[in-house]
C-alpha cells in the first residue's frame, strides 16, 4: 500500500469542498434532478483506514445536511439520500431525485432490506452519526466479477 502522503492539507480541503455551494445544482422552480449524485472519496482513500473513511462519512453528512436545507426550501418533492458500501469507500455517494422529464421513475422504490442497526452498522458509520436520527436499510449489489457489495442507504426519518 502507498503511503498517503499530505493528509492534513487533503482534510483541510474535504471540509472546505464538502459543501453544497460548491457544487453546479440548480434549485429554480424549473430544476429537476434524475438520480443526481455525487462521490466524496472518488479515489476510495477510505479503504486504506477506518479514520480517513470516517473524514469522508463526516464530509458527506454535512452535504448530506446543507443539501437538505436547500432541497426543503425548493418546494418540490425530491428524494435525498445517502448510500454507504461497506467495502468500498469510492461508492459512498449521496444521490438527489425528484420527479424530472427524463423518465417517469418518481419516487424512487429501491428494494431494501431491513437490518439491525446496532448489530450491522460499521463503527465507521456509528462513530459518526446519531443512527436515531436516520431511516437506514440496505440491499446487495452483485458486481460484474461475481462478488457481492453490501450498500447502507440512509435517509431522514420523516
Amino acid at each position: 500500500m502507498k503511503k498517503f502522503r499530505g493528509k492534513r492539507r487533503y482534510f483541510r480541503n474535504l471540509q472546505k469542498e464538502a459543501h453544497i455551494k460548491n457544487y453546479d445544482l440548480d434549485f429554480s422552480v424549473e430544476s429537476w434532478f434524475d438520480f443526481w449524485h455525487t462521490h466524496i472519496d472518488f479515489c476510495g482513500h477510505g479503504n486504506d483506514s477506518i479514520n480517513i473513511r470516517k473524514q469522508h462519512v463526516k464530509a458527506l453528512f454535512n452535504l448530506f445536511n446543507e443539501a437538505n436545507k436547500e432541497l426543503e426550501n425548493w418546494g418540490k418533492p425530491y428524494q435525498l439520500w445517502i448510500e454507504l458500501c461497506h467495502e468500498d469507500a469510492s461508492m459512498d455517494a449521496l444521490f438527489i431525485h425528484s420527479p424530472n422529464p427524463n423518465a417517469d421513475n418518481f419516487p424512487y422504490q429501491h428494494s431494501l432490506n431491513p437490518l439491525n442497526v446496532k448489530a450491522e452498522l460499521p463503527a465507521y458509520l456509528t462513530d459518526v452519526i446519531n443512527v436515531e436520527d436516520y431511516k437506514i436499510a440496505s440491499y446487495e449489489m452483485i458486481e460484474e466479477e461475481g462478488s457481492v457489495e453490501k450498500l447502507f442507504v440512509i435517509q431522514l426519518q420523516k
